[in-house]
């Protein structure tokens, strides 16, 4: 009765519509001076506008993505997409089993999985500055304010260390209705290697997290930024195949394609 009552709920996951019918929340455009720069310079980036989604994908979300593209699943994906970490952690290759909940940010998540996901959604994987744009551009009001939010996103990172990310949409969302920036997962963004390559390195077999050590840590313009270094240390240390238990995903739109609120 147990196994069955678990069955059910798994395929009520799979089958509401809201595995399918994602939120996407729209985000203006403007010019953000990013906190990570590589060059050293601050020359000011233009963001155009875009749309994002309000929540990071779940579990719930993905079970419905395997279900229609089972050539993602665990036991089928080819290991040129993902490493054995994929998934790992679930019971089968369509259930994580019943320790975990539908709503909570899926992660485990190869960046080849991550993207082909958000092209289901008729969507991309945002770039860095995108991402960064949409985290930090509500805070930059004046420096205490964004300091004070930096602080608790510290607290909330540290709170949770160890444990599995949490449901989603459980914190209140930021200006632009976007919930859970910085504070459950980690979050794959498109464009992660080109961020962490050293133009003066001569050795092209360096590793991405080597590199980050001996000289793009100084490129942080705000050196107190500790959330920031902790998201670039862990997107650093990854290949695209690699899968983390603290590094999940959410998508973007182009302008016309995001539906708003």
């Amino acid at each position: 009765m147990r196994a069955m009552a678990f069955c059910l709920l798994w395929a009520y996951a799979v089958c509401s519509p809201a595995a399918t019918d994602a939120d996407y929340r729209p985000v203006p455009g403007g010019t953000l001076i990013s906190a990570l720069s590589l060059d050293g310079s601050r020359t000011p980036i233009s963001i155009a506008p875009f749309a994002m989604r309000a929540m990071p994908v779940t579990i719930h979300d993905y079970i419905a993505f395997l279900d229609k593209n089972p050539e993602w699943r665990r036991d089928r994906i080819s290991s040129v997409y993902a490493s054995k970490d994929y998934l790992a952690s679930w019971a089968t290759a369509l259930s994580p089993g019943p320790s975990f909940d539908p709503q909570q940010a899926v992660t485990e998540v190869s960046w080849f999985a991550a993207r082909a996901y958000c092209a289901s959604e008729a969507a991309h994987l945002p770039s860095w500055y995108q991402w960064e744009f949409a985290a930090a551009g509500a805070y930059r009001t004046d420096v205490n304010g964004q300091a004070d939010q930096e602080g608790r996103i510290l607290q909330t990172l540290l709170a949770r260390t160890g444990h599995r990310p949490g449901k989603v949409g459980l914190n209140p969302g930021n200006q632009y209705g976007l919930h859970d920036m910085n504070t459950l997962v980690w979050e794959w963004v498109d464009d992660y290697e080109a961020l962490f390559v050293n133009a003066d390195a001569r050795d092209t077999d360096q590793s991405n997290l080597l590199q980050l050590c001996g000289g793009a840590a100084l490129a942080f313009e705000n050196r107190s930024a500790y959330p920031l270094m902790m998201r670039v240390a862990a997107l650093s240390a990854m290949k695209p195949t690699d899968a983390s238990g603290n590094i999940g995903f959410r998508c973007v739109r182009d302008t016309e394609q995001g539906n708003t609120p």
